[in-house]
């Protein structure tokens, strides 16, 4: 699997909405495989869940109210009109939050309108108060997602298309246009439902949030047991998604290259220090500068 390309895409969560297409455009420039789009439908003000990965007490998430969280498929059908060979991998889409058909929908034309650089990360949310508001029960959704990752395949092919599942029913239907290609499905988590579902559904894994390097070799290790259950652990097809929470370092990217990571996941622009108040365009030209070092230093030497 080392001898596989090694991409790095560029996250673009809280990052101000209107700069994601200027960075997208530097990046399609500097060798940057593709780009990372994470999704919610809002900010609740009053909210009770707790977040999976939550470092507080009271179990909420770091960022703040108002974080702005633009729809992935819109952002996606934006950047893939303004760059030519950048993939766009959602991490992680919270399909389950959806209905079937809508998701179908969305994520079929945008594939369509993208040349099929659709990546389609998913996972179950954690949010209820968002199941709550679009009606989709939120106790069953690891269940539906997993029945919506075998639907949404039927549903792609063109044509007459239907699924009949425990939780989805679809009669006859056509739902064009319809993508040309598959689109790559990839499992977000490393809960032990995540990785079964990863293992046994999907074409590739997505770590949760970043890690450290010694957290990321033992999820690795986690991945690789339900692989091997799954009978998969040598597929050589399978897309392995990191980011590492270290000091960019050449040989610590190789490493885990060699391990069988084939895509890392990074923010260089997040590092620069802009305080309040500063320009946009001035927090811009920061922030590009800082993308086109990481460039230099790694993406075109990895």
């Amino acid at each position: 699997m080392a001898d596989r390309p090694i991409r790095f895409h560029q996250s673009v969560a809280f990052l101000p909405t209107p700069q994601v297409l200027p960075l997208a455009r530097a990046c399609d420039d500097l060798g940057y495989g593709g780009m990372y789009v994470s999704d919610h439908l809002f900010n609740p003000r009053s909210l009770a869940s707790r977040y999976t990965y939550s470092k507080r007490d009271d179990g909420a998430p770091s960022w703040e109210k108002e974080t702005a969280w633009p729809d992935p498929m819109c952002v996606i059908a934006a950047l893939a009109g303004a760059t030519e060979n950048l993939l766009f991998t959602t991490g992680v889409y919270v399909a389950p939050v959806r209905d079937l058909m809508t998701v179908a929908k969305s994520v079929g034309t945008t594939a369509v309108l993208s040349g099929n650089r659709v990546r389609l990360g998913v996972g179950v949310g954690w949010c209820k108060e968002e199941f709550d508001q679009t009606g989709q029960d939120f106790a069953s959704r690891g269940k539906r997602l997993d029945e919506m990752i075998v639907a949404l395949r039927s549903l792609w092919q063109g044509g007459w298309v239907e699924h009949h599942g425990t939780y989805y029913d679809v009669p006859e239907c056509q739902i064009e246009p319809h993508p040309s290609a598959p689109v790559p499905i990839i499992g977000g988590g490393h809960s032990p439902a995540a990785l079964r579902r990863t293992a046994a559904l999907c074409d590739g894994w997505i770590a949760a949030g970043a890690y450290g390097e010694e957290e990321a070799w033992a999820r690795l290790a986690d991945l690789h047991v339900a692989l091997e259950k799954a009978g998969r652990d040598h597929e050589e097809e399978f897309s392995i998604y990191l980011s590492l929470n270290e000091r960019p370092d050449l040989d610590l990217y190789r490493r885990f290259a060699d391990a069988g990571v084939t895509d890392f996941v990074c923010a260089p622009w997040m590092f620069v220090d802009v305080k309040p108040g500063t320009p946009g365009d001035e927090a811009l030209g920061a922030r590009l500068g800082a993308v086109r070092w990481f460039a230099e230093h790694f993406v075109q030497k990895v």
